[in-house]
């Protein structure tokens, strides 16, 4: 018996967006806010998420028996949709992109100069920060392929490819917090979620994956 896909969009939800509202998880993945908050609170009653107040803000997150409970939900999903070879083949595409993104982000955050080889990019050097952009460009789209692998079997996963396209049309509109940004879906950040969606699905432990490849 499958479990009820509101649910494990909503624990699922917890996980990739941390700290977070159940509005948030609802417009993330086109749900009723309502339903999502009544399965928060099921979730609380079950010990799998626990909702807290940091700076004023409420929010909601999982505990460990919750992250457990996502893991067993999505390993379920894969074994009923028989999405796990496609999922596996996926994340081994993915990987050298990821590789990719680290010396991107560096390249964009720093901007070395003869006295001091860890300056911070202040932004004045267009022809710099434009060599970024392309790169990100490039690696965005070498990405298509493998987002179109998963959500062809696992249609969740089309969020994160559309997220990205919409980063990138802000960043090459000069709006330079789309890049890096924590507090908006960011280039980076929206890549960080995918990147934990696929350990997630695959029952992989945040830096073990060297031994999966």
């Amino acid at each position: 018996m499958t479990a009820d896909p509101v649910l494990l969009l909503t624990l699922h939800g917890v996980r990739l967006l941390g700290f977070t509202t159940p509005q948030k998880i609802a417009a993330l993945y086109a749900l009723d806010p309502n339903e999502v908050s009544e399965h928060l609170l099921d979730a609380e009653a079950f010990g799998w998420a626990r909702r807290t107040s940091f700076g004023g803000d409420q929010g909601w997150s999982l505990t460990d028996a919750g992250r457990a409970r996502n893991e067993a939900l999505l390993a379920a999903e894969l074994d009923a949709t028989g999405a796990r070879e496609s999922v596996v083949d996926a994340h081994t595409a993915f990987l050298p992109l990821n590789d990719r993104l680290g010396p991107l982000m560096t390249r964009w955050q720093l901007r070395p100069t003869a006295a001091d080889p860890m300056a911070a990019n202040d932004h004045r050097d267009a022809a710099h920060d434009d060599r970024v952009v392309r790169g990100l460009g490039r690696l965005v789209a070498d990405l298509r392929p493998v987002t179109a692998q998963l959500t062809a079997t696992l249609p969740r996963f089309g969020l994160h490819q559309r997220r990205l396209e919409d980063a990138l049309l802000r960043v090459r509109s000069l709006e330079n917090a789309w890049v890096d940004s924590p507090d908006l879906p960011s280039l980076n950040l929206v890549w960080i979620q995918l990147h934990e969606d696929l350990l997630a699905t695959l029952g992989i432990p945040r830096g073990a994956e060297d031994s999966s490849r």
